[in-house]
């Protein structure tokens, strides 16, 4: 190849252990599915197709026609206009898809929620990890006799690591003063 890259080459390893912690989460939520779960997990992956949407508009155009077909050969029709049963059954159907789409949703957000906090911990993490850097960049630099020893107030701030809580103090505080002016600039 001309990149002088061999395409069978493996990620470092720092990388397939970050991607084997994410599959590694994502088996646990899966393997900590109860039955139901999992059941209208399938229910709700088959519903949620598009020819879904075909099947259920043939069925209806199916109803309609034969309850409308039906007196001109003699018979008389299950469910004639205004379609009451057609009416009753599908609102039936949405009730049930809607509980099986919260469901499944409810779901799906307790895996975000814990890939959430598996980001906002790395962050915190590597927040803590780059000020220490600095502080040991900044150290050294005093230690070492060819560079002229100098403060530097900027530095010496990143240097130190972010306190978790005062930032969500001040997130609190600037949502505050966000809607209070949101408020304020809003007639009644």
């Amino acid at each position: 190849m001309a990149t002088g890259q061999d395409p069978e080459r493996r990620l470092p390893s720092h990388i397939e252990e970050a991607v084997g912690a994410i599959a590694k989460l994502h088996a646990e939520h899966v393997e900590a599915a109860t039955p139901l779960q999992r059941t209208i997990g399938s229910l709700t992956r088959v519903v949620a197709q598009p020819r879904t949407v075909g099947w259920l508009t043939a069925f209806v155009a199916a109803w309609i026609g034969l309850n409308l077909l039906a007196p001109q050969f003699g018979v008389a029709g299950i469910d004639p206009p205004p379609f009451t049963w057609l009416g009753l059954a599908l609102s039936l159907v949405a009730l049930y898809l809607m509980v099986l789409i919260l469901t499944a949703q409810r779901r799906d957000d307790e895996l975000a929620e814990l890939r959430e906090q598996l980001t906002l911990e790395l962050a915190l993490l590597s927040e803590q990890k780059t000020a220490k850097m600095i502080e040991l960049l900044e150290e050294f630099r005093r230690d070492t006799p060819l560079v002229e020893n100098r403060k530097d107030d900027q530095a010496d701030a990143m240097a130190q690591p972010a306190d978790p809580q005062s930032v969500v103090e001040a997130l609190r505080q600037t949502a505050a003063e966000t809607a209070r002016l949101e408020r304020a600039a809003t007639p009644l």
